[in-house]
């Protein structure tokens, strides 16, 4: 698969997120299902994938996914990339007695359940937790001068947060949902990250699901833990109000010879040098059809097209950078 850079890392030009294994959409498959789909990327070209502590079934513990991860890159762990997150409140701050402590003991307990001595990019998982940006930022620095991580990035925020952890510690990556029908990037963040040489790592590329053109407004969500069941583009009525999007995307995806998941992380793709989307599922025929999204090429011809006609449709439904 082709590559590209996020800061000075490099990865597969689509990467892997792994959370479906353990989070997020119904019912888990056995651990070893997960564990061969996670290899039979790596075998299929990816060499990018992500994760977190907090991915567990239902939210309810701490870990799962980063050990079947772990246990899946153990053997090839030189040729690959992990990105795994953390959440930190003041609580732990004050228990740990620093920024820097509170962090180490997160990134430690990692570590360990990755079977891994670093981390490639070791995310802040969002920013509710009422920690100075400021004083992470001075953290991840000297976690790189540990050798513990190679990089440091953050998760569903705005370009405010953005510059100020820039100025302190050089960020490797931004990861924000982006897709078809969430492109609040587009207007701050996405051109900061250009100019400053940060990654910009889309999670929900295929909008849950729905830029693959395979759910309808009849499409029924498990009831357990499965987060479609509150994005907003997956209402009953939004999914009827956004089949336009969806029907341009199997018109392109018809002539291109691929499948409309494939054209929409395609269009992510050329639009931008430093997006590196990363599109997760639970099945392991979507995870390397998704993953091929790298071979499908737009001229500079399809890709006007194919934005104009988008800028056209109207988006129903808004999810943004806090849910």
């Amino acid at each position: 698969m082709k590559t590209r850079q996020l800061g000075q890392i490099t990865v597969s030009e689509v990467g892997m997120g792994c959370m479906a294994f353990s989070h997020g959409y119904g019912q888990i498959p056995p651990k070893q299902y997960s564990i061969e789909a996670i290899r039979g990327a790596y075998d299929h070209g990816c060499t990018f994938f992500d994760t977190a502590e907090i991915y567990s079934p239902g939210l309810a513990g701490i870990g799962h996914n980063e050990r079947i991860v772990g246990k899946a890159l153990r053997d090839v762990r030189d040729q690959v990339v992990i990105g795994t997150k953390l959440f930190l409140d003041r609580s732990e701050v004050r228990q740990a007695g620093s920024v820097y402590g509170a962090v180490r003991r997160h990134l430690e307990d990692s570590l360990d359940r990755l079977q891994t001595d670093w981390v490639d990019i070791y995310y802040l998982h969002r920013t509710m937790g009422g920690v100075r940006i400021e004083d992470v930022a001075e953290a991840m620095e000297q976690l790189i001068e540990d050798g513990l991580i190679r990089g440091w990035g953050l998760s569903q925020v705005d370009v405010d947060v953005i510059d100020r952890a820039q100025r302190v510690t050089p960020l490797t990556a931004v990861q924000n949902i982006y897709s078809m029908v969430e492109r609040d990037m587009e207007q701050a963040v996405i051109p900061y990250c250009l100019e400053h040489n940060i990654g910009v790592v889309p999670f929900s590329p295929i909008a849950s699901g729905l830029l693959s053109g395979k759910i309808t407004a009849d499409t029924k969500f498990e009831r357990f833990d499965d987060v479609r069941n509150w994005v907003p583009q997956l209402s009953r009525a939004n999914i009827a109000g956004n089949q336009p999007i969806v029907d341009l995307l199997k018109d392109v995806a018809e002539k291109k010879h691929a499948t409309p998941a494939q054209i929409s992380l395609a269009w992510m793709l050329h639009k931008y040098p430093n997006v590196v989307p990363i599109p997760g599922s639970k099945n392991k025929e979507r995870i390397l059809e998704n993953l091929d999204a790298s071979k499908v090429e737009l001229s500079d011809e399809e890709f006007r097209d194919l934005e104009n006609a988008l800028n056209r449709c109207k988006v129903y439904g808004h999810r943004g950078f806090n849910r």
